[in-house]
């Protein structure tokens, strides 16, 4: 088993512990989306809205920008690839979601953004959340001068057995 520890750029804490706490959320996912979106300082555009509408209606879930552009294209969202990278990538910066490397080619985002790790099963191009709990990481090195540890990120690949 290959373990794969990523560290990534940080968002600023005060958005994401704010992010993290669904307690706020009224249930309207149009409205909450809304929210969400002048919270952390983006204009809620009609692209964002009817992106975060899909990305954030259906609970937790993991998704390459591929995915969301088949979703938005069955919900009748005009809306091209590039703007959904930019849209994906915007909404990572500001902690709305965290970004999953699982190889040099493939990235999904991941709309829970608190503290967890991710399986990612190889061949099926799927990714599911670990339980917290489950993975203790041991030491990490030190970050050179100037710099801090934001987050380590740990995907375990796995593959069906023979």
């Amino acid at each position: 088993m290959t373990l794969t520890r990523t560290l990534v750029i940080p968002t600023t804490r005060t958005n994401t512990e704010r992010l993290t706490d669904r307690s706020a959320l009224t249930g309207c996912p149009w409205h909450d989306v809304k929210a969400m979106l002048r919270q952390v300082g983006l204009r809620p555009t009609r692209q964002r809205m009817a992106l975060g509408w899909i990305l954030f209606g259906k609970g937790d879930r993991h998704l390459t920008a591929e995915m969301l552009y088949e979703e938005a294209t069955r919900a009748k969202v005009p809306v091209s690839l590039a703007t959904i990278y930019n849209t994906l990538h915007q909404f990572t910066e500001v902690g709305l979601l965290r970004q999953v490397a699982v190889d040099g080619s493939k990235a999904y985002f991941d709309t829970n953004v608190t503290a967890h790790h991710h399986f990612f099963v190889e061949g099926e191009d799927q990714v599911f959340d670990i339980p917290d709990a489950v993975v203790a990481v041991g030491k990490t090195p030190t970050p050179p001068e100037g710099f801090e540890i934001a987050r380590v990120d740990v995907v375990v690949r796995l593959r069906r057995k023979r």
